[in-house]
């Protein structure tokens, strides 16, 4: 019987920084993955003419800590890029600049009154030291006294219903508190917003992952699902595959809750699986786009026009430049939505069509014979939804079986998810499990 120190399911930026902790101190790690790469949202693919993209989109913030700090230990802090970049809004049929204070001051939807709240925002959020404080209030009945109807109805409102869909109103204050606060504080000396980016995308950080685990004595297996375990009663003894059984000492499950209940339904308490079942979660589908033109000259543009379906277009390529995809430009069109929803079952085909026929009206110079290629990606569980008081009966980390740990981005709140925090939790989970052995 072939036993390991340490078995973990999921073989994004949290299982992979746990194994590679635990592999580093020694033990004898096997990490699993349904996938066939790893990465998890952060995972790139390939165009037919080997150009990578990622999946998702992604970035981290030049104030994040855990992924330059991987990345220095990893020994590949020659590839981080770290550029200014344009954002911007679409609203009322035009694109208009907000990557400077003095973008904002131009921001003539809004009268200069609330302009003026809407730049001093982020002073009053960052007066909020508790967030519990806040925790039991909707983003609505938060933000809209701190700064008003019309601003909360023309920049908040849109973002909040195209962000979290049916759930809009019942997310609770906290995670737009963070959003504020971290946003704030990526600024430049001249106001501008500074992002980094990995040469070649996250999914080749993770890759890079994978070979250092893998250096180390341990194991990484791709295209295998978690089925169930088995216990004999306290503790776990093994994790059953579509490949068999996988035997261990401790075990680490890093999907979604509704994910790990299936896996423990068999053999966990009915009051632990509906626990983790609690927790609601949107999909996202994101339609990758490869460009011959460019569509803009800003990065992130976000969609505050209820006529639109998207929560964001995010032209890549004026961040990370179109030499990197031969010359071509690379747009994502992100929509969060239900999987009840009955354009999630729409085809590729399909959504390509419904995206492009909107995109057309938002860039009116858009001319098909611009599309090289598409894909589009699909995620059941993208975005956890932290409703009003979140932290009272979201799970935590340990469960019922004593060696059987649980870390996913559902649990980094107040946060929301991301790589830098999946990092972080993933050295936080390794310490746990190496103080159990």
């Amino acid at each position: 019987m072939n036993k390991y120190d340490v078995v973990i399911v999921g073989a994004g930026f949290t299982g992979l920084t746990a194994a590679y902790v635990l592999a580093k101190q020694g033990k004898r790690v096997h990490v699993i993955e349904a996938d066939h790469t790893p990465g998890g949202l952060a995972g790139v693919f390939e165009f037919d003419d080997g150009v990578k993209v990622e999946k998702f989109y992604h970035h981290w913030f030049n104030n994040d800590v855990f992924v330059p700090e991987l990345v220095k230990e990893l020994g590949l802090e020659g590839d981080v890029i770290l550029l200014p970049t344009r954002t911007g809004m679409y609203y009322n049929g035009r694109i208009w600049k907000l990557s400077t204070p003095l973008d904002l001051l131009r921001f003539k939807a809004l009268s200069l009154i609330d302009r003026i709240r809407l730049g001093l925002l982020v002073f009053q959020v960052r007066r909020i030291k508790d967030w519990k404080t806040i925790e039991h209030l909707s983003i609505r009945e938060w933000l809209e006294p701190l700064c008003g109807k019309s601003v909360y109805k023309i920049v908040w409102e849109p973002l909040i219903d195209a962000k979290f869909s049916v759930f809009a109103e019942t997310v609770n204050a906290v995670w737009m508190w963070k959003k504020l606060v971290l946003r704030g504080g990526t600024r430049n000396d001249k106001g501008g917003e500074e992002l980094a980016y990995f040469k070649g995308g996250f999914g080749r950080l993770a890759e890079a992952l994978v070979d250092a685990i893998r250096a180390l004595g341990s194991e990484v297996s791709f295209g295998v699902r978690a089925q169930g375990i088995e216990s004999d009663g306290a503790r776990v003894t093994a994790l059953r595959t579509d490949h068999g059984e996988v035997y261990g000492d401790r075990f680490l499950l890093t999907p979604a809750f509704p994910q790990i209940a299936d896996i423990l339904e068999e053999r966990a308490d009915p009051t632990a699986i509906a626990q983790l079942r609690r927790v609601r979660y949107l999909g996202n589908m994101c339609l990758v786009l490869r460009l011959r033109q460019s569509l803009s000259e800003t990065y992130w543009l976000n969609v505050n026009d209820p006529g639109f379906p998207f929560v964001g277009v995010i032209e890549h390529t004026n961040f990370d430049t179109p030499e990197h995809y031969k010359g071509t430009h690379i747009a994502y069109l992100s929509r969060y939505l239900a999987v009840e929803d009955p354009v999630w079952k729409f085809t590729d085909e399909q959504y390509f069509e419904f995206a492009l026929e909107h995109l057309e009206r938002m860039f009116p110079k858009l001319e098909r014979s611009w599309v090289v290629d598409y894909k589009v990606w699909r995620s059941e569980y993208a975005q956890p939804v932290t409703e009003r008081n979140y932290s009272q009966y979201v799970p935590g980390s340990q469960t019922q079986f004593e060696n059987l740990q649980i870390s996913t981005m559902a649990q980094i709140y107040p946060e929301d998810r991301g790589t830098n925090y999946a990092i972080r939790e993933g050295r936080r989970i390794a310490k746990v499990l190496s103080a159990e052995g």
